[in-house]
């Protein structure tokens, strides 16, 4: 059995990937709460926002995870379009999710019903993601996984989402808001080491040169990308006034100001 490393760089990978996890809970259940104050077009376009957000933070949470991945006795390379089906299916999932949850809380008796359905299908996607990236994975080796492991790592998967989407549903204080994505994240990042531990790798020794990318020539840019897209995404949300702003601001322009009272 080859040893495995998960935090070559000591805990740097682990808290950084952790950061990026929080980021894209905070900003998904923020573009969550703004579509559920719009509708049509609007609502539409915050909910891919959303998806797009935790889908991007889950996956790069994953991707800076594993630049702290070493296996002793082989190189570690990843196979390009693999990984990058594994972050549009982060997204693909996770919008749909996101999107049965919204119109269920339209539906009002069936909201509980589309909280579940999007838990389960929003933690199957994260779970997806994580064993397609694994899957990316070129070694000298063979790559095997305990059962009741990778059924935790699911399970966690699952009842984070399902809480990441209720809260984004009940809480819509600031506080409240970056609390809940404190934990998403630590439920995200669970899930992540929790499969992580189900992996066993039996190192084959050999000298043919490995097919895929190497994490500096492709991960971490992409991660790097991926993490940018999310600080942007966080100074847009954070600018774009909400509907109760909007309402007030209308209001206010429609109130006669002190000096045009009458004397």
């Amino acid at each position: 059995m080859g040893h495995l490393d998960h935090a070559t760089f000591g805990w740097l990978t682990p808290a950084l990937s952790y950061l990026m996890a929080c980021i894209g809970a905070a900003l998904g259940l923020r573009c969550t709460l703004r579509a559920l104050e719009t509708t049509g077009r609007s609502r539409r376009n915050w909910l891919i926002t959303a998806a797009s957000a935790i889908g991007s933070g889950i996956w790069t949470m994953h991707f800076v995870a594993m630049l702290g991945f070493g296996v002793v006795g082989t190189d570690v390379r990843f196979d390009v379009p693999l990984t990058i089906l594994s972050l549009l299916v982060a997204m693909g999932v996770v919008g749909s999710g996101v999107f049965a949850v919204a119109h269920g809380r339209d539906r009002g008796r069936h909201r509980g019903r589309a909280l579940l359905l999007g838990g389960l299908t929003t933690g199957l996607g994260i779970a997806g993601m994580h064993y397609l990236g694994m899957a990316a994975l070129r070694l000298h080796g063979t790559l095997r996984y305990d059962p009741l492991l990778v059924a935790l790592s699911i399970a966690i998967a699952v009842v984070a989402a399902t809480a990441a989407l209720w809260a984004a549903l009940s809480i819509t204080a600031p506080l409240a808001v970056a609390a809940a994505s404190l934990v998403m994240g630590a439920a995200v990042s669970s899930m992540h080491y929790t499969g992580m531990l189900a992996l066993t790798v039996q190192v084959e020794p050999s000298r043919e040169v490995l097919p895929g990318a190497t994490t500096t020539q492709f991960v971490f840019p992409l991660a790097v990308g991926l993490g940018s897209y999310l600080f942007l995404t966080a100074a847009f949300v954070a600018l774009s006034p909400t509907a109760r702003e909007r309402a007030a601001y209308a209001s206010a322009g429609r109130t006669p100001g002190p000096a045009a009272a009458p004397r």
